[in-house]
């Protein structure tokens, strides 16, 4: 009778077993936020020269405005 993922090696009087495994799924990335300079009504978005999205007081819904550059 064998046992899944192992491996059972014989040596004239010796007998050693070895485990083998495998790593599964490590699930969905997570998003690498930058709260650090957040204020109240902050709008998360992404900065392509830290690579990051952000919070911070750059861009809150108060500066979003009607033909605004966002």
């Amino acid at each position: 009778m064998s046992t899944p993922n192992s491996v059972t090696v014989s040596q004239v009087s010796d007998v050693t077993t070895v485990e083998v495994t495998t790593a599964g799924p490590q699930g969905p990335k997570g998003i690498d936020l930058d709260e650090t300079s957040k204020v109240d009504g902050s709008v998360v978005y992404y900065d392509s020269s830290s690579a990051k999205f952000k919070a911070d007081a750059t861009t809150t819904k108060l500066t979003l405005v009607d033909g605004g550059n966002f």
